[in-house]
């Protein structure tokens, strides 16, 4: 069974948020395990406790060649005694970035496939041809995003956040969103800010909370404006932002989720989107092993 570590959360302190009257702090969901870091501790928690009860010694995943998801899974899967098998989008290469490096390492067998036949993921044939090819297997989708994800998702907030005002997370598949939504009290209001570029992310997060009965006691929002140009991009405001925030803080953030959550919600209190007086909490979803792909594919520093 995934034990967690003890979770912390850190109050940072800096002028701007002293001049607006504004409290943050950060829920370091990147320390609650070692190797199955952030939210994906929490939406893989569920699944690997079904899959076991069901019998299952297999798992199957999807994700891309940084997929903090991939990294996660692979690691689970070998500290729950479980094969994996990873389908990475993409071609293979003769040598593997970290994170893919990594899940090998943790037993997972990779299986590259073209872009076009990725989107045909949640397709039953496609499904059906890799059984046929696999055998059988406990089937975890892209991203982790499932009701038991969301299941797990759920526990992220505790009684100690009860009087935060507000919440803030990034947005990918959604489901550490969805499980925030399920949990939030009347007087909180959570704030997503999506990593993808587009609006589609508000009607597949309505759809989301539909889909799983959610219905939010507070109120929430999701900006599609923080997205750096789409997933896996960013830009020299980006970076300098996680410079700066990583030299004032001495916590790291990752280009593709958190730093963007972060760089929004400043943002935000520079424009006084707060009132005086909020406190926001921010989640750190993890997501720091794809650092070293990053600033290897890239050339840049992120500090780990």
């Amino acid at each position: 069974m995934l034990l967690p570590n003890h979770i912390s959360t850190q109050e940072i302190h800096l002028p701007l948020l002293e001049e607006k009257g504004i409290r943050l702090s950060i829920k370091r969901l990147d320390r609650v395990h070692d190797l199955v870091s952030g939210n994906k501790f929490y939406k893989l928690k569920y699944n690997l406790e079904e899959a076991k009860k069901s019998g299952f010694s297999s798992l199957l995943t999807f994700g891309g060649t940084f997929s903090n998801h991939i990294y996660a899974t692979a690691a689970a899967a070998r500290i729950e005694g479980f094969k994996s098998i990873g389908i990475i989008r993409g071609e293979e290469t003769i040598t593997l970035n970290p994170t893919l490096s990594f899940a090998k390492s943790e037993g997972m067998r990779l299986v590259f496939i073209s872009r076009e036949d990725y989107r045909k993921k949640a397709e039953d044939s496609f499904i059906e041809k890799l059984k046929e090819k696999f055998g059988v297997f406990y089937l975890i989708p892209e991203g982790g995003t499932n009701e038991l994800a969301i299941k797990g998702t759920k526990e992220i907030l505790g009684k100690e956040d009860k009087e935060i005002t507000h919440i803030g997370c990034s947005v990918g598949t959604g489901g550490t969103f969805a499980g925030l939504a399920e949990s939030i009290h009347s007087n909180q209001q959570l704030l997503g800010f999506s990593s993808l570029k587009g609006d589609f992310i508000h009607s597949e997060i309505n759809h989301l909370l539909e889909e799983n009965k959610i219905r939010p006691n507070g109120k929430y929002r999701i900006f599609d404006n923080y997205h750096f140009g789409g997933y896996g991009k960013s830009g020299t405001p980006l970076l300098d932002f996680i410079g700066w925030f990583h030299s004032q803080t001495r916590i790291p953030l990752d280009p593709i989720y958190t730093g963007k959550m972060m760089f929004g919600i400043f943002d935000l209190i520079k424009n006084d989107f707060f009132e005086k007086g909020s406190h926001i909490l921010a989640i750190h979803s993890g997501g720091l092993q794809g650092i070293a792909g990053f600033n290897q594919r890239l050339g840049t520093s992120l500090p780990l």
